[in-house]
Parts: structure tokens; sequence; C-alpha cells
């Protein structure tokens, strides 16, 4: 927490002037005391609700609640928050039928009657689940007869909606539906609880601070209503509540609370469900016995016997104590008192005002003023203290009113109890109690990863096991395709034999052909359908010029050579066409040397079988006085 969130919290806790007034009002206008609540909370849920309605001060908030009187029932609810349900925390309900009922019911008679407090009821489920499960338990005819209920708030409003027991759908999603069709009728949109068994139980108003216990209860049903109050006021309610319950009798609370500082009033059932049961013991306020003057003595001597006696007790007293008249002096302190506060014999008859115990280790004048004017003792707990030169303790301080005879005030009676041990021994147990809830949470998140890993560990074998057989399928696969590749292997050496072979019967078939052309008188040139090179020998080289690799799948007709073949086209397709088989023509031309020769060309058809595939020109250089005329 940073200090600027502590010096906020800390200026919250303190009410101002104004805050002051508003409760006062509140008091006085509508009956509801509100000096028993947290004051932290207290003074956040009233600032919520006079932002909900643009009010910036205590003091125009008062003035708003004048004016407006419809202001006060919001107002209650929000500070109150009457949140409640029908058996709202199950496993908490279902440990007090397991738990308390049998032993409330065995400890009574076959006709005694069974008393039910639920302190707090607001819109009454709670008292309403508390009735099934009695009914569940008895029967509902014993529980018409035996049973009484009483369900008490502060807020008038929650109480109207409890006596009628009516409540709309959403309100009882959460009951099980056995028990909503036996214990509730349907009327229009609602459900309304019987009529019967709704006799059992007493609605009524009631201020857990101010009014007096309802008392020989076997359980009190106090839920989330008490960690609302302050400690002092906690401890009132709660001494309340122990006289309140018979001898045995249950207690169950809210999970947000817990009665670790009143062990010695009520011990643990089920600390989990916050359920306790009344323990035989009191408080130690109430062991302490107040101190009044002693009868008069019928003769001097007998008088001073007595008061010696008096003193000597007084002084040898196990607790350090003081007492102080209605006019404020030090009047008595015992021989523990002075060595715990460092008083002197001289103190006495002193103003307490003037001594250093008036504010230290708690500024006592104002609390003594208190018990002055209210006549009622009150107890300081967990006050802390540094001593000069000692250790740090924490006292528990008791302030008391004396009274005489007759009731007229002498003074008050203050004592100091060293139970610094206890609240170590309350903060070592706190401690220890929640390393144990974070132990057992950690185990049971270390117990729930352990199952995970169990189900991930056998999830993983049979995913293995699984993988494991598809491998070996895969496996028996890959032998099948291996078996499958090397006879493919062999198959492909067959072949490459095979192409082998014949590569070389074409190399010698294509050096037969080179010897063939190279051994004509005439250049060859053979060309394909579309009149493209394809085989030009080594005589059309030295004739024209033109390598074979220049002119391979090169358009005859457009090669640039001394032989017009422009001339040569019609010869060609027709040769090509339908016409004649061959062809031989004379035409004038010009060699690789440049000089004029006349060539005469042979044209022949190439067919394939099918139909012409390309022609076959012979080309042969022939004197000038010899051959044909040239065509034009």
């Amino acid at each position: 927490m940073s200090s600027s969130e502590k010096s906020t919290r800390g200026q919250a806790e303190v009410p101002t002037h104004d805050f002051v007034r508003l409760l006062e009002y509140l008091k006085a206008s509508r009956g509801f005391d509100f000096s028993g609540y947290k004051l932290s909370s207290l003074i956040r849920r009233v600032q919520k609700r006079m932002q909900q309605i643009g009010v910036a001060s205590y003091a125009d908030y008062v003035d708003f609640l004048e004016v407006h009187p419809d202001e006060f029932l919001p107002l209650f609810n929000t500070v109150l928050i009457n949140v409640t349900g029908f058996f709202r925390d199950a496993e908490a309900w279902e440990a007090v039928r397991r738990e308390v009922l049998p032993h409330i019911l065995e400890a009574k008679g076959p006709e005694d009657a069974i008393r039910c407090w639920s302190a707090g009821c607001a819109s009454g489920e709670e008292a309403y689940t508390l009735a099934m499960i009695l009914a569940e338990a008895l029967g509902e005819h014993e529980f018409r007869q035996r049973v009484k209920i009483y369900a008490t708030d502060a807020d008038e409003d929650a109480l109207s909606q409890a006596r009628q027991g009516s409540y709309l759908e959403a309100q009882i999603q959460g009951l099980p539906e056995e028990l909503r069709s036996r214990y509730f009728e349907k009327v229009g949109e609602r459900w309304v609880f019987r009529t019967d068994l709704r006799r059992s139980l007493i609605f009524g108003r009631h201020d857990l601070v101010q009014d007096a216990a309802i008392s020989r209860l076997d359980l009190l049903i106090c839920r989330n209503t008490l960690m609302y109050l302050n400690a002092e006021t906690q401890a009132k309610v709660l001494a309340r509540f122990h006289f309140a319950l018979n001898r045995g009798g249950y207690l169950f609370l809210g999970k947000a609370e817990t009665l670790l500082s009143h062990s010695n009033s009520f011990r643990p059932v089920d600390l989990k469900s916050r359920i306790f049961q009344r323990a035989p013991t009191s408080s130690l306020h109430d062991r302490m016995l107040a101190l009044t003057p002693a009868n008069a003595a019928t003769d001097g001597q007998g008088a001073s016997r007595h008061v010696r006696i008096r003193d000597a007790a007084f002084d040898s007293g196990p607790m350090a104590q003081i007492t102080v008249d209605r006019k404020g002096h030090l009047v008595l302190a015992n021989e523990q008192a002075r060595r715990l506060l460092n008083l002197s014999p001289g103190d006495t008859g002193r103003l307490l005002q003037d001594l250093e115990i008036s504010y230290r280790p708690v500024e006592l004048r104002s609390h003594i003023e208190t018990v002055t004017a209210s006549r009622a003792g009150i107890t300081l707990k967990d006050v802390a203290w540094h001593p000069a030169g000692g250790e740090p303790r924490v006292l528990e301080i008791q302030i008391v009113p004396l009274a005489d005879g007759v009731g007229a005030f002498l003074g008050v009676s203050v004592s100091f109890l060293d139970v610094s041990i206890q609240h170590q021994l309350h903060r070592d147990l706190e401690r220890a109690k929640q390393e144990l809830e974070t132990a057992y949470e950690e185990l049971q998140s270390a117990n729930e990863e352990l199952e995970t890993t169990n189900e991930e560990l056998q999830s993983t074998i049979e995913e293995l096991e699984t993988t494991n057989e598809e491998l070996q399928s895969a496996n028996e696969e890959l032998e099948t395709m291996n078996e499958e590749l090397q006879s493919t292997n062999d198959e492909l050496r067959i072949m490459n034999d095979q192409i082998q072979q014949r590569s070389e019967d074409l190399d010698r078939v294509n050096s037969h052909l080179r010897s063939i052309l190279g051994s004509l008188r005439a250049a060859v040139v053979v060309l394909n359908s579309r009149l493209e090179v394809e085989i030009w020998s080594d005589k059309a080289q030295e004739l024209w010029g033109l390598r074979g690799d220049e002119v391979q799948g090169q358009p005859f007709l457009l090669l640039d050579i001394g032989l017009p073949v422009d001339q040569l086209e019609q010869p060609i397709r027709s040769c090509l066409d339908s016409g004649p088989a061959g062809t031989e023509l004379l035409l004038d031309s010009i060699n690789r040397r440049g000089r004029p020769v006349r060539c005469q060309i042979a044209c022949t058809r190439l067919g394939n079988g099918t139909g012409p595939a390309g022609v076959i020109l012979l080309m042969e250089e022939v004197p000038a006085e010899t051959g044909t005329p040239p065509a034009n």
C-alpha cells in the first residue's frame, strides 16, 4: 500500500463533525444507531449514496434528508446491503443439516419446543431455508407443533417482503426442484411459501446493537452481519448471543466471520462452515468482581481490620488495578499497577489528568467520562504499549463503574490485564492457520496436478502405443515400397541397357548416314512439312557457306544464300501437296566463293507412311555449257 493510500485510508476512518451530526440525525429521526458499525465501511457507503444523488457534503445531505424523507430507504439499503439467497453457501447449510440438527433433536424430548433465531434475515431467504431443513428433519406435522423461528432485521422494507414469503422466479433459481414443489405454491408470476408452515416463523424489527437478544435458543443464525460492526460492538453482540443460546446451543455465522477472539465463549464445531457451539465458560468481564465498599463494622477495631484486609486483598491482586473517584482523583493503585505503570505512593490522591497514566498507554479520561455518563463498563482490547526501558506489551483495559449499596455512583475501577502472551499466541495461531490453509490448498493443488499428470501420462502411453503400431505398419509399407523400388530399379536398369543399345544403334545409323551423305556428290538438304531445315549435309556447307548448326530449324525459304530460294517455293509446296513426287530444276546461283554457278536441284517428297513428312533437296553444281535452260 502506498503512502498516499495509507493517508487516504486514515482520513476516511476519522469522522468529521458533519458526519457525526448525520449519524445523530439518523438515530433521532429513524431510530437507526450506526455507532457500532465499522467506521470506514460506513463512511464509504454513505459517500457512495451521496455521489449517486449528487450531494457533496454531509451537512447538505442532512438538509436533503429533511426535505426528501423517501431518501431514507435507498440510504439504508446502501448501508445495510441486504444480500441473501436460499441455501446460500450450500456446503455450509449441508454441514448444519448433518452436524447440528441431529445433536439438537437428540437433546430434545419428543414434545420439547425448538427455538431458532435468524438475526439479520433481510428478505427472509435464510429463515425459510432453515424452516425447510427443519421440516425435512422433523416432518411437517412435528415442525408445525414444535418449531419457532424468530427472524429479525433492522430494515422494515426487507421485513415486509420476508413476512409475505413471496419471491420471483429468479430469486428461487438456486432452490432444488423437489423443495420448491413441496414448500412453495405458484401464485401468478411469484412463488409463495406455504401458509401453514409460515405460521411457525415470526418476523420482527430488531437492532442487534441496541435491542436485547431473544433467549432460550437452540440455533442462532447471523450470517455476514457482524462483519459490518466494529470490534467493540461485535464483542457486545457476541456476549448477547452467548446469553441467548441454551447450554450447548449452536451459532452459525457467515464465511467472512470468525470467533477466534471469543474462543472462551464459543468453541468451533466446523470452522470451515463457521459453525460454533456455546461454551459453558463466561467471558473475562463476567469473571471479574466489581469493587464494592464493605459493610460498616460495629466498632472501630473491626472497621480497621476490615479496611486492612480489603487493602491487602486489593494490593495483592494478580491484575494491575487502579480506582478513580467521581471527582477524578486517583484513590487506589495496587502493587501490580505501581510496577506496570510506574506509579509512586505519592501519586495517590492526585488528579488523574495530572498523571502520565491518563493518556498513556491510552487516553483514559474520555473513556472514564463515557463510563461515568452511561454507568456501563467498557473494555478496550489490544492496546499496544511501549513502556520506557521495557518490552512492548499488549493490554486489555477494563473500566467499570463503582456504586454503593443504594446505587450511588462512587467512581470507576480501571484494570490492566497484560495479554501480550495471549495476543502473540493468537497471532501465531492465526499465522499457523493461514499457513495450514495455504499448505492444504497447495497440497490440494499438487494432488490435482498429479492426477492431471497421471491422466496425461496414461494418455501419452496410449498415444505411444498407437504411434508404435503406426510405425510398425509404416515400416512394413516401407519394406514393400523398397521391394517395389528394387524391382523398378531392375526394370530401369534393363530399360537403360536397351536405350543404350538403341543409342549405339542410332549412332551407327547416323554414322552410316553421314558416310552416305558424305559419299554423295550432290549436297543434301532435308526439310520438314513446315519447310524448316532438319538436315544440312557437308556438301551443302561447302556449296553455300553455312554450317549445319546455323541453319538447323530455320525456315529454308528465309535463308540468305546464293541460291534463289524464292524460285523453289512453288516446286517444294507442289511436291508436298498432291503434285509429282519428284521435280528437277536448274537455277543460276552464286556459291560460297562468290562465283556464279548453275545448280541442278532435285526435289523429292519425303513420306512417313501416312502422308508427306517433308522434302529432300539434292543440289549439284553443273558446268555452265551443259544442262537444261534455267527456269524463268
